[in-house]
Protein backbone atom coordinates (compact mmCIF):
# COMPACT_ATOMS: atom_id res chain seq x y z
CA UNK A 1 0.00 0.00 0.00
CA UNK A 2 1.41 3.51 -1.01
CA UNK A 3 1.17 6.53 0.81
CA UNK A 4 -1.68 7.87 -1.22
CA UNK A 5 -3.47 4.68 -0.99
CA UNK A 6 -2.93 4.42 3.02
CA UNK A 7 -4.81 8.35 3.22
CA UNK A 8 -7.32 7.67 1.27
CA UNK A 9 -7.97 4.28 3.56
CA UNK A 10 -7.96 6.35 6.51
CA UNK A 11 -9.74 9.52 5.18
CA UNK A 12 -12.93 6.73 4.19
CA UNK A 13 -12.35 5.10 7.87
CA UNK A 14 -12.69 8.16 9.71
CA UNK A 15 -14.91 11.39 9.46
CA UNK A 16 -12.75 14.07 7.86
CA UNK A 17 -13.66 16.49 11.10
CA UNK A 18 -11.55 14.09 13.08
CA UNK A 19 -8.16 13.99 10.59
CA UNK A 20 -5.35 16.20 12.04
CA UNK A 21 -6.10 19.84 9.95
CA UNK A 22 -9.17 18.50 8.50
CA UNK A 23 -12.04 21.18 9.44
CA UNK A 24 -9.22 23.94 10.36
CA UNK A 25 -9.83 26.38 7.63
CA UNK A 26 -6.38 28.16 6.80
CA UNK A 27 -8.93 31.28 6.84
CA UNK A 28 -10.25 31.23 10.31
CA UNK A 29 -8.95 34.03 12.51
CA UNK A 30 -10.38 35.40 15.53
CA UNK A 31 -13.15 38.98 14.74
CA UNK A 32 -14.64 39.08 18.53
CA UNK A 33 -13.33 38.73 22.51
CA UNK A 34 -15.94 39.12 25.12
CA UNK A 35 -15.73 38.99 28.56
CA UNK A 36 -18.82 38.09 30.56
CA UNK A 37 -18.98 38.05 34.86
CA UNK A 38 -20.81 39.29 37.81
CA UNK A 39 -20.05 41.82 40.42
CA UNK A 40 -21.13 40.12 43.32
CA UNK A 41 -21.37 36.05 44.04
CA UNK A 42 -24.62 36.44 45.96
CA UNK A 43 -26.82 38.39 43.17
CA UNK A 44 -27.90 35.26 41.41
CA UNK A 45 -28.72 31.66 41.71
CA UNK A 46 -25.81 30.24 40.48
CA UNK A 47 -22.62 31.75 42.59
CA UNK A 48 -20.44 33.35 40.02
CA UNK A 49 -16.83 33.98 41.17
CA UNK A 50 -15.40 33.91 37.69
CA UNK A 51 -14.92 36.00 35.01
CA UNK A 52 -16.10 34.08 31.35
CA UNK A 53 -13.62 34.82 27.94
CA UNK A 54 -15.16 34.31 24.69
CA UNK A 55 -13.16 34.01 21.59
CA UNK A 56 -15.58 34.75 18.58
CA UNK A 57 -14.53 33.77 15.03
CA UNK A 58 -15.71 34.95 11.25
CA UNK A 59 -16.99 31.30 10.54
CA UNK A 60 -19.56 31.18 13.05
CA UNK A 61 -17.69 29.03 16.04
CA UNK A 62 -16.57 30.59 19.36
CA UNK A 63 -14.30 29.49 22.29
CA UNK A 64 -14.37 29.69 25.95
CA UNK A 65 -12.00 30.40 28.42
CA UNK A 66 -12.44 30.87 32.33
CA UNK A 67 -10.39 32.56 35.42
CA UNK A 68 -10.99 33.97 38.44
CA UNK A 69 -11.22 35.40 41.05
CA UNK A 70 -10.36 38.99 40.37
CA UNK A 71 -12.86 39.57 37.68
CA UNK A 72 -12.96 43.22 37.18
CA UNK A 73 -9.23 43.60 36.37
CA UNK A 74 -9.24 40.19 34.76
CA UNK A 75 -11.43 41.33 32.06
CA UNK A 76 -10.22 44.94 32.12
CA UNK A 77 -6.71 43.96 31.28
CA UNK A 78 -8.08 41.46 28.67
CA UNK A 79 -9.46 44.38 26.79
CA UNK A 80 -6.63 47.10 27.55
CA UNK A 81 -3.94 44.96 26.59
CA UNK A 82 -4.45 42.03 25.03
CA UNK A 83 -7.63 41.81 22.94
CA UNK A 84 -6.43 43.98 20.36
CA UNK A 85 -3.48 41.95 19.59
CA UNK A 86 -5.78 38.59 19.28
CA UNK A 87 -8.10 39.97 16.42
CA UNK A 88 -6.99 38.75 12.81
CA UNK A 89 -4.84 36.06 14.65
CA UNK A 90 -5.17 32.06 13.61
CA UNK A 91 -7.18 30.78 16.80
CA UNK A 92 -5.35 27.21 15.57
CA UNK A 93 -1.57 29.15 16.44
CA UNK A 94 -2.11 28.06 20.38
CA UNK A 95 1.35 27.60 21.13
CA UNK A 96 2.35 30.65 19.00
CA UNK A 97 -0.24 32.82 21.05
CA UNK A 98 0.64 31.35 24.17
CA UNK A 99 4.26 32.11 23.95
CA UNK A 100 3.84 35.42 22.68
CA UNK A 101 1.59 36.55 25.57
CA UNK A 102 3.76 35.22 27.90
CA UNK A 103 7.21 36.99 26.64
CA UNK A 104 5.29 40.34 26.77
CA UNK A 105 3.75 39.52 30.34
CA UNK A 106 6.95 38.51 31.46
CA UNK A 107 7.78 41.81 32.07
CA UNK A 108 5.01 42.56 33.84
CA UNK A 109 5.34 40.09 36.90
CA UNK A 110 3.95 37.02 35.17
CA UNK A 111 1.70 34.79 37.47
CA UNK A 112 -0.82 37.31 38.59
CA UNK A 113 -3.53 38.58 36.70
CA UNK A 114 -1.67 38.53 33.45
CA UNK A 115 -1.14 34.51 33.98
CA UNK A 116 -4.95 34.27 34.48
CA UNK A 117 -6.06 36.08 31.38
CA UNK A 118 -3.54 34.10 29.58
CA UNK A 119 -4.51 30.89 30.88
CA UNK A 120 -8.39 31.59 29.90
CA UNK A 121 -7.53 32.73 26.38
CA UNK A 122 -5.44 29.42 26.49
CA UNK A 123 -8.76 27.43 27.40
CA UNK A 124 -10.78 29.29 24.55
CA UNK A 125 -8.58 28.67 22.01
CA UNK A 126 -8.14 24.64 22.99
CA UNK A 127 -12.55 24.82 23.63
CA UNK A 128 -12.44 26.76 19.92
CA UNK A 129 -10.46 24.06 18.38
CA UNK A 130 -12.40 20.93 19.70
CA UNK A 131 -15.73 23.04 18.34
CA UNK A 132 -14.25 23.84 14.78
CA UNK A 133 -12.94 19.73 14.30
CA UNK A 134 -15.73 18.41 16.62
CA UNK A 135 -13.97 16.90 18.55
CA UNK A 136 -13.89 16.13 22.55
CA UNK A 137 -10.58 18.15 23.59
CA UNK A 138 -9.44 15.23 25.32
CA UNK A 139 -8.79 13.39 22.11
CA UNK A 140 -6.63 15.91 21.27
CA UNK A 141 -4.27 15.79 23.99
CA UNK A 142 -3.59 12.32 24.10
CA UNK A 143 -6.87 10.27 24.15
CA UNK A 144 -8.85 8.37 26.93
CA UNK A 145 -5.73 7.37 29.28
CA UNK A 146 -8.11 7.52 31.88
CA UNK A 147 -11.92 6.79 31.15
CA UNK A 148 -13.39 7.36 34.73
CA UNK A 149 -11.59 10.00 36.79
CA UNK A 150 -11.41 9.46 40.49
CA UNK A 151 -12.76 12.02 42.45
CA UNK A 152 -12.45 13.94 46.33
CA UNK A 153 -14.93 16.39 47.83
CA UNK A 154 -14.19 20.01 48.84
CA UNK A 155 -16.36 20.98 51.50
CA UNK A 156 -17.76 24.39 50.28
CA UNK A 157 -20.29 25.53 52.43
CA UNK A 158 -23.63 23.90 51.75
CA UNK A 159 -25.53 21.32 53.88
CA UNK A 160 -22.99 20.84 56.62
CA UNK A 161 -20.39 22.20 58.31
CA UNK A 162 -17.41 19.95 58.01
CA UNK A 163 -15.89 21.16 61.25
CA UNK A 164 -19.64 20.17 63.18
CA UNK A 165 -20.36 17.05 60.69
CA UNK A 166 -17.94 16.13 58.56
CA UNK A 167 -19.28 12.40 59.11
CA UNK A 168 -22.63 13.83 57.69
CA UNK A 169 -21.19 15.33 54.71
CA UNK A 170 -18.87 11.70 53.61
CA UNK A 171 -21.92 9.35 54.42
CA UNK A 172 -24.29 11.42 51.82
CA UNK A 173 -21.08 11.36 49.42
CA UNK A 174 -20.92 7.93 49.77
CA UNK A 175 -24.39 7.04 49.41
CA UNK A 176 -25.43 9.04 46.73
CA UNK A 177 -22.61 9.50 44.85
CA UNK A 178 -19.70 6.91 45.57
CA UNK A 179 -17.61 9.50 46.68
CA UNK A 180 -14.95 7.93 49.28
CA UNK A 181 -12.33 11.28 49.87
CA UNK A 182 -13.15 14.47 51.20
CA UNK A 183 -10.94 17.92 52.15
CA UNK A 184 -11.01 19.83 54.68
CA UNK A 185 -9.38 22.62 56.70
CA UNK A 186 -9.68 22.63 60.71
CA UNK A 187 -6.33 24.24 61.11
CA UNK A 188 -7.15 28.02 59.55
CA UNK A 189 -8.96 29.35 62.38
CA UNK A 190 -5.83 28.88 64.67
CA UNK A 191 -3.93 30.36 62.00
CA UNK A 192 -5.49 33.73 61.19
CA UNK A 193 -6.25 33.93 65.57
CA UNK A 194 -2.20 34.05 65.53
CA UNK A 195 -1.21 35.10 62.06
CA UNK A 196 0.14 31.16 61.03
CA UNK A 197 3.03 32.26 63.97
CA UNK A 198 2.07 29.54 66.42
CA UNK A 199 -0.41 26.62 67.45
CA UNK A 200 -1.05 25.48 70.75
CA UNK A 201 -1.87 21.94 71.87
CA UNK A 202 -5.10 22.70 72.88
CA UNK A 203 -5.84 24.47 69.52
CA UNK A 204 -4.38 21.00 67.92
CA UNK A 205 -6.86 19.35 69.34
CA UNK A 206 -9.57 20.91 68.74
CA UNK A 207 -8.51 20.87 65.14
CA UNK A 208 -8.48 16.86 65.08
CA UNK A 209 -11.64 17.03 66.32
CA UNK A 210 -13.12 16.59 62.36
CA UNK A 211 -10.53 14.34 61.48
CA UNK A 212 -10.88 11.68 64.21
CA UNK A 213 -14.83 11.65 63.36
CA UNK A 214 -14.17 10.67 60.10
CA UNK A 215 -11.74 8.24 60.68
CA UNK A 216 -13.97 6.81 63.79
CA UNK A 217 -17.48 6.61 61.75
CA UNK A 218 -15.31 4.95 58.11
CA UNK A 219 -12.16 3.84 59.15
CA UNK A 220 -10.05 3.34 56.14
CA UNK A 221 -12.06 3.04 53.68
CA UNK A 222 -12.23 6.62 52.75
CA UNK A 223 -9.57 9.53 51.63
CA UNK A 224 -8.40 12.49 54.69
CA UNK A 225 -6.55 14.93 52.51
CA UNK A 226 -5.99 18.22 54.49
CA UNK A 227 -6.29 22.03 53.37
CA UNK A 228 -3.67 24.45 55.17
CA UNK A 229 -4.14 27.49 53.10
CA UNK A 230 -0.67 28.20 52.88
CA UNK A 231 -0.70 30.02 56.56
CA UNK A 232 1.60 27.99 58.45
CA UNK A 233 5.33 28.99 59.30
CA UNK A 234 7.68 26.03 59.09
CA UNK A 235 8.26 25.66 62.76
CA UNK A 236 4.00 25.11 63.48
CA UNK A 237 3.64 23.25 59.75
CA UNK A 238 6.66 20.79 61.22
CA UNK A 239 3.95 20.38 64.67
CA UNK A 240 0.81 19.95 62.91
CA UNK A 241 2.18 17.36 60.34
CA UNK A 242 3.19 15.43 63.27
CA UNK A 243 -0.24 15.35 64.86
CA UNK A 244 -2.05 14.61 62.18
CA UNK A 245 0.39 11.52 61.25
CA UNK A 246 -1.32 8.79 63.12
CA UNK A 247 -4.69 9.49 60.94
CA UNK A 248 -3.07 8.64 57.72
CA UNK A 249 -4.25 11.52 55.71
CA UNK A 250 -3.68 11.11 51.91
CA UNK A 251 -1.98 14.80 52.01
CA UNK A 252 -1.59 17.77 53.83
CA UNK A 253 -2.16 20.41 50.76
CA UNK A 254 -0.15 23.85 51.29
CA UNK A 255 1.12 24.29 54.63
CA UNK A 256 3.54 27.30 53.45
CA UNK A 257 3.98 29.64 51.31
CA UNK A 258 5.11 28.75 47.59
CA UNK A 259 8.63 29.94 46.62
CA UNK A 260 10.53 28.86 49.54
CA UNK A 261 11.38 25.44 48.59
CA UNK A 262 14.16 24.69 50.76
CA UNK A 263 12.62 25.24 53.55
CA UNK A 264 9.09 23.06 51.85
CA UNK A 265 11.82 20.20 51.33
CA UNK A 266 12.66 20.47 55.56
CA UNK A 267 8.67 20.06 56.27
CA UNK A 268 8.60 17.30 53.70
CA UNK A 269 11.41 15.32 55.51
CA UNK A 270 10.40 15.83 59.00
CA UNK A 271 6.49 14.01 58.15
CA UNK A 272 6.22 10.86 56.56
CA UNK A 273 3.12 11.78 55.48
CA UNK A 274 2.76 13.04 51.61
CA UNK A 275 2.81 17.02 50.40
CA UNK A 276 1.42 18.67 47.79
CA UNK A 277 1.26 22.41 46.09
CA UNK A 278 1.04 24.49 43.26
CA UNK A 279 -2.58 25.66 43.03
CA UNK A 280 -1.03 28.90 43.45
CA UNK A 281 2.16 28.38 41.07
CA UNK A 282 2.02 29.73 37.91
CA UNK A 283 4.26 28.44 35.03
CA UNK A 284 6.59 24.90 34.15
CA UNK A 285 9.36 27.43 35.37
CA UNK A 286 8.15 27.41 38.87
CA UNK A 287 7.18 23.75 38.45
CA UNK A 288 9.96 22.65 37.57
CA UNK A 289 11.70 24.40 40.65
CA UNK A 290 9.31 22.66 43.11
CA UNK A 291 9.95 19.33 41.31
CA UNK A 292 13.65 19.82 41.82
CA UNK A 293 13.69 20.48 45.58
CA UNK A 294 12.07 16.15 45.95
CA UNK A 295 9.37 18.21 48.43
CA UNK A 296 5.83 16.74 46.65
CA UNK A 297 4.39 13.85 46.23
CA UNK A 298 1.41 14.95 44.65
CA UNK A 299 1.64 18.12 41.84
CA UNK A 300 -1.57 20.16 41.82
CA UNK A 301 -2.10 23.17 39.49
CA UNK A 302 -5.20 24.94 38.66
CA UNK A 303 -5.44 25.24 34.77
CA UNK A 304 -7.22 28.89 35.34
CA UNK A 305 -4.25 29.81 36.86
CA UNK A 306 -1.35 28.21 35.77
CA UNK A 307 -1.13 28.96 32.37
CA UNK A 308 -4.45 27.04 30.75
CA UNK A 309 -4.14 23.60 29.22
CA UNK A 310 -0.98 24.25 27.22
CA UNK A 311 1.11 24.38 30.20
CA UNK A 312 -0.89 22.11 32.72
CA UNK A 313 0.00 19.46 30.14
CA UNK A 314 3.64 20.18 29.96
CA UNK A 315 3.53 20.43 33.72
CA UNK A 316 1.31 17.31 34.10
CA UNK A 317 4.71 15.73 31.36
CA UNK A 318 7.52 17.25 33.77
CA UNK A 319 5.86 15.60 36.89
CA UNK A 320 6.04 11.90 35.19
CA UNK A 321 9.54 12.96 34.33
CA UNK A 322 9.74 12.94 38.21
CA UNK A 323 7.42 9.37 38.46
CA UNK A 324 4.77 11.80 40.66
CA UNK A 325 0.84 11.97 40.12
CA UNK A 326 -0.83 15.23 39.16
CA UNK A 327 -3.94 16.17 40.95
CA UNK A 328 -5.79 19.16 39.36
CA UNK A 329 -7.43 22.33 41.88
CA UNK A 330 -11.19 22.65 40.59
CA UNK A 331 -12.63 24.86 43.46
CA UNK A 332 -13.77 27.33 40.77
CA UNK A 333 -15.93 27.62 37.96
CA UNK A 334 -17.83 25.27 35.50
CA UNK A 335 -15.26 25.56 32.60
CA UNK A 336 -12.45 25.30 35.15
CA UNK A 337 -13.92 21.65 36.09
CA UNK A 338 -14.50 20.73 32.46
CA UNK A 339 -11.19 21.35 31.25
CA UNK A 340 -9.54 19.81 34.30
CA UNK A 341 -11.75 17.05 33.84
CA UNK A 342 -10.51 16.29 30.04
CA UNK A 343 -6.68 16.99 30.86
CA UNK A 344 -7.40 14.09 33.87
CA UNK A 345 -8.60 11.64 31.06
CA UNK A 346 -6.00 12.10 28.47
CA UNK A 347 -3.08 12.12 31.11
CA UNK A 348 -1.66 9.12 32.26
CA UNK A 349 -0.50 10.31 35.62
CA UNK A 350 -3.21 11.61 37.11
CA UNK A 351 -4.29 10.71 40.93
CA UNK A 352 -7.13 12.13 41.78
CA UNK A 353 -9.19 15.32 40.91
CA UNK A 354 -11.22 18.22 43.17
CA UNK A 355 -14.53 18.43 43.14
CA UNK A 356 -17.48 20.49 44.85
CA UNK A 357 -20.87 19.08 45.86
CA UNK A 358 -22.23 22.32 46.28
CA UNK A 359 -21.54 23.24 42.73
CA UNK A 360 -22.50 19.99 40.89
CA UNK A 361 -25.88 19.35 43.35
CA UNK A 362 -26.62 23.27 43.42
CA UNK A 363 -25.20 26.04 41.17
CA UNK A 364 -23.92 24.61 38.13
CA UNK A 365 -27.70 22.86 37.74
CA UNK A 366 -28.91 26.40 37.52
CA UNK A 367 -27.02 27.81 34.59
CA UNK A 368 -25.92 24.81 32.20
CA UNK A 369 -27.46 22.63 29.95
CA UNK A 370 -25.59 19.86 30.87
CA UNK A 371 -23.77 19.91 33.88
CA UNK A 372 -21.01 17.24 34.73
CA UNK A 373 -22.43 15.43 37.65
CA UNK A 374 -20.18 12.36 39.61
CA UNK A 375 -21.37 8.52 39.29
CA UNK A 376 -19.65 5.85 41.47
CA UNK A 377 -16.95 8.24 42.86
CA UNK A 378 -15.46 9.06 39.43
CA UNK A 379 -16.34 11.58 36.28
CA UNK A 380 -16.20 11.03 32.89
CA UNK A 381 -15.14 13.74 30.27
CA UNK A 382 -18.26 15.08 28.13
CA UNK A 383 -18.01 13.48 24.39
CA UNK A 384 -19.40 16.85 22.84
CA UNK A 385 -17.11 19.15 20.93
CA UNK A 386 -14.50 20.94 22.39
CA UNK A 387 -14.65 21.21 26.68
CA UNK A 388 -18.63 19.75 25.77
CA UNK A 389 -19.96 22.58 28.37
CA UNK A 390 -23.27 24.69 27.74
CA UNK A 391 -24.58 27.69 29.30
CA UNK A 392 -28.30 28.21 29.31
CA UNK A 393 -29.27 31.51 27.13
CA UNK A 394 -30.73 33.09 29.99
CA UNK A 395 -27.57 33.14 31.58
CA UNK A 396 -25.49 35.04 28.85
CA UNK A 397 -28.28 37.17 28.97
CA UNK A 398 -29.22 37.84 32.53
CA UNK A 399 -29.17 41.81 33.44
CA UNK A 400 -26.80 41.62 35.85
CA UNK A 401 -23.61 40.56 34.20
CA UNK A 402 -20.87 42.62 33.09
CA UNK A 403 -20.32 42.28 29.38
CA UNK A 404 -17.76 43.99 27.25
CA UNK A 405 -16.13 43.05 23.58
CA UNK A 406 -13.85 44.06 22.04
CA UNK A 407 -14.17 43.45 18.08
CA UNK A 408 -12.60 44.22 14.65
Amino acid sequence: MNRRTMLSALAGALPAARLWGAGVSPGLKITRVETVYWKSRDEVPWWPHWTWVRLHTNEGVFGMGETYPRNETEATLLHSAVARGLLGKHPGDIERIWKDLYVTFDFQITGGAEMRVLSAIDLALWDLLGKTLQTPVYRLIGGKSNPRVRLYNTCFPYKYDFLREPEKIMGELIEQRGIRAIKVWPFDGAARRHGGQFITSEEIEEALTPVRKLRDAFGDKIEILIEFHSLWNLTSAIRIAKALEPYHPMWLEDMLLPGNFAQYRRLAESTSLGLTAGERMAGKMQFQSFLESRTPRYVMFDVCWCGGLTEARKITAMADAYELPFAPHTAGGPLLFHASTHLSTAMTNCWIQESCQRFYEHDWPAMLVNPLMPKEGAIEAPEEPGFGMTVKPEVWSDKRAVRRVTEL
